[in-house]
């Protein structure tokens, strides 16, 4: 009986089943041992193909056209081995291994495991008796946490998380061995060298130097105290914790730093930082590439795709990673970390496994996604209670958790008292001017040297740069401008403000998202309080002024975003008129606590929480359901490629002839700006894109974009959410 076949070749070269079964059962178990699951994740590996046993099957590989479905007969033997929770919790797991985790559903809908169980249709799978497999005893196969000390609503999820994490091992043990066999090469590209421990020494010596050379300024002494606090810090048992820092406070380094020490004082595995914007992702993974090492970050969102095949091995060891986070240092985003968490597909949840004994740092803490805000909490628990995680929520401006969380799960603080950092670092007072129409806005920046003004749309962002007086000194900051363009104009911005040279700067909220610059006024258009303090972090960055001066005014109504952007403007509004200091803890706390108050229900959107505490006596989870609702970001956004410059032209010209164009992706992103589907529709229909080399989308008619605010789409544009990425 075999379970993979080589084309062409005599039949004693294919692998059989028994070897099969036994490599995947001891990896799958080997990955399952991280969460305390080994005998879980044995069984599952032995019982997961069984179906290939079957005649049909057998003649599939010998060539027969039809298809066979080999993953039920595991599933309905894990039921009769095992029986109760066990046994369905297998069946879940070996009935999705190829096709994804199914919803339980009912007899009536094919393709749920209730009716794959009954389904008469199976091919008779009984000749695996014969080969003697080892199933493991019922009583090695107990659930790896204390399920009774857990309150009843949390039982539901606690277990379908389970499901998902066994089906994680599984999934990607079953890929691994076949890929060992069919591919040896590219398995041996899999192989990896490094130490956690020589990373922590690497960084610590970078971050030695970099003290050691900086200014003496009370910043900079500052900022070494928060550094010595999370290397201190980082001998602190595996849990849940906060790193509040102001902006400016080096909390990215710092926070790495904690999360290195971390894991070699515990024994984790690796670092997985995930970041909300591309502003920041790629900005930090370049730091990390920098300071630790390009074969050691894996930098993983939409943006950022590896060639199928390449003549370059870390090329082709970074795209395989991608698969299953088999690195060291993860950067990824918010959608791509917590969308995983609650996937069903195999290529989504092959990573899962790789998650447990991690240190997960979740940067722009406030940005947690508020229609999911629920259930993504409970994972980040799920992850620090029975899967040895420790995770760190580091921001400026603190979400008030609290009242979300379990009574007895609080997170620990790692900075040395946030409130006095916070006076330590504050540099700016806010004034509230009320509705400000566009014109008036204009009179105000004109008055001003150097101003910086963020507002909410790109829309309100042209509109407001138009008016500007057209004189030397006034540029326009969005994402549609490609990187490359972007940086081009903020060095520009740098120097004049260096110069004390006019500069009066229009943007959209891109700005706030770790670019650093230094005005010392900002203007900003009606937001929550937590962008109102990243705007803030662009005024007096560098503590030059006694105090920078930050106006937030109300837009006229063409100039506000809607939906969730007005929501949390009119929450700031209320917390303004009971703070004297807008931007204190206090407020901010205030600010998160009447936010999440008014949103209610509305941080689970889709009852997902619910739905699984429903369903925990029967474990009837509808995992596909929920997977298709989870969705950070509702629309999906593509890159256009913009020949900016005459280095893009040479990239796109190489691209052309070369068999690999996929690895060039990196190297175009400067250029590259993210499009609506209705606005690459537009300009399709305009003829004004190409298609280079069958992957990328690249502007062909140049006169729609504008050398001062980057490509013109006509179509009435909202908010910069393509600053979330995938």
């Amino acid at each position: 009986m075999y379970a993979h076949s080589r084309p062409g070749q005599p039949e004693d070269t294919w692998q059989t089943l028994r070897e099969h079964l036994t490599n995947t059962a001891a990896l799958a178990g080997e990955f399952a041992a991280a969460f305390g699951a080994e005998a879980f994740g044995l069984a599952a590996g032995i019982l997961h193909d069984l179906g290939k046993y079957a005649a049909a099957f057998q003649e599939r590989l010998r060539g027969a056209g039809f298809r066979v479905d080999h993953s039920t007969a595991g599933a309905r033997e894990a039921e009769r081995i095992y029986g109760g929770a066990v046994g369905r919790i297998l069946a879940y797991v070996v009935a999705g291994h190829h096709a994804g985790l199914p919803d339980w559903g009912s007899a009536g809908d094919a393709a749920s495991l209730a009716a794959r169980l009954a389904s008469p249709l199976v091919e008779p799978y009984e000749a695996y008796k014969e080969d003697d497999l080892f199933f493991p005893p019922r009583e090695r196969l107990r659930l790896p946490f204390p399920l009774e000390k857990l309150r009843r609503e949390e039982i539901g999820f606690s277990l379908q998380f389970f499901i998902r994490m066994l089906y994680s091992c599984l999934a990607d043990a079953d890929f691994l061995d076949t890929e060992r066999f069919m591919d040896e090469k590219k398995s041996k590209t899999r192989e990896k060298s490094w130490e956690i421990p020589a990373l922590s020494r690497r960084l610590d010596e970078y971050l030695d130097r970099k003290c050691a050379t900086a200014e003496r300024t009370y910043i900079n002494a500052k900022r070494a105290e928060i550094l010595a606090a999370c290397r201190k810090k980082a001998a602190s048992p595996p849990g849940f914790y906060t790193l509040t820092v102001p902006t400016g406070g080096g909390k990215t380094l710092s926070s790495l730093s904690f999360a290195l020490r971390h894991a070699v004082e515990h024994g984790l595995r690796r670092v997985i930082y995930v970041i909300p914007f591309t502003s920041i992702i790629e900005q930090n993974a370049r730091v990390f590439r920098e300071v630790l090492g390009e074969e050691c970050v894996l930098e993983h969102h939409s943006n950022v795709q590896h060639p199928e095949i390449d003549d370059d091995d870390e090329m082709n060891s970074l795209r395989l990673a991608e698969e299953n986070w088999d690195m060291p240092l993860v950067v990824t985003t918010n959608v791509q970390f917590f969308e995983s968490l609650f996937a069903a597909r195999s290529s989504r949840c092959r990573k899962l496994h790789n998650i447990a004994n991690s240190v997960i740092i979740l940067d722009e803490a406030q940005m947690l996604p508020a229609p999911y805000l629920k259930p993504c909490l409970a994972a980040l628990v799920e992850l620090v209670r029975h899967y040895r995680c420790t995770v760190v929520l580091c921001t400026a401006t603190q979400p008030a958790l609290n009242d979300l969380l379990p009574e007895d799960f609080r997170p620990a603080e790692i900075a040395p008292d946030p409130q006095g950092l916070y006076e330590s670092f504050r540099r700016v007072v806010t004034h509230h001017l009320g509705e400000v129409d566009d014109d008036s806005i204009i009179d105000e920046l004109s008055t001003r040297p150097q101003a910086l003004c963020i507002v909410n749309t790109r829309r309100h962002a042209r509109r407001l740069f138009e008016l500007l007086p057209k004189e030397e000194g006034g540029y326009h900051l969005s994402a549609l401008m490609c990187p490359a363009h972007r940086s081009q104009i903020l060095q520009v911005i740098r120097e004049r403000l260096a110069k004390k040279q006019q500069c009066l700067v229009i943007s959209t909220q891109l700005v706030e998202a770790g670019v650093d610059v230094d005005f010392p006024v900002v203007y900003r258009a009606a937001a929550g309080v937590d962008s109102i303090a990243q705007a803030a972090g662009r005024c007096n960055r560098e503590g030059r002024l006694d105090r920078g001066e930050v106006y937030i005014f109300q837009p006229e109504k063409h100039g506000r975003a809607g939906g969730w952007l007005d929501r949390t403007a009119a929450v700031a509004e209320m917390v303004r008129r009971n703070h004297a200091d807008l931007l204190s803890p206090a407020a901010v706390e205030d600010y998160f606590t009447r936010l999440f108050a008014l949103e209610g229900e509305g941080l689970d959107r889709y009852g997902i929480l619910k739905r699984l505490a429903a369903e925990t006596e029967n474990l009837a989870f509808p995992f596909r359901e929920i997977a298709g609702e989870f969705r950070i970001i509702d629309t999906v956004m593509y890159p256009v490629v913009v020949p900016y410059d005459k280095r893009c032209e040479a990239l796109l010209a190489e691209v052309e002839k070369s068999p690999f164009p996929g690895r060039y992706f990196r190297q175009l992103q400067p250029y590259t700006v993210q499009l609506y589907p209705q606005e690459i529709e537009k300009l399709q229909k305009d003829g004004a894109l190409r298609l280079v080399a069958e992957q990328y989308l690249v502007l062909a008619d140049y006169s729609r974009y504008d050398d001062r605010t980057g490509l013109v789409v006509d179509l009435e544009g909202g908010g910069d959410r393509e600053v979330l990425i995938l």
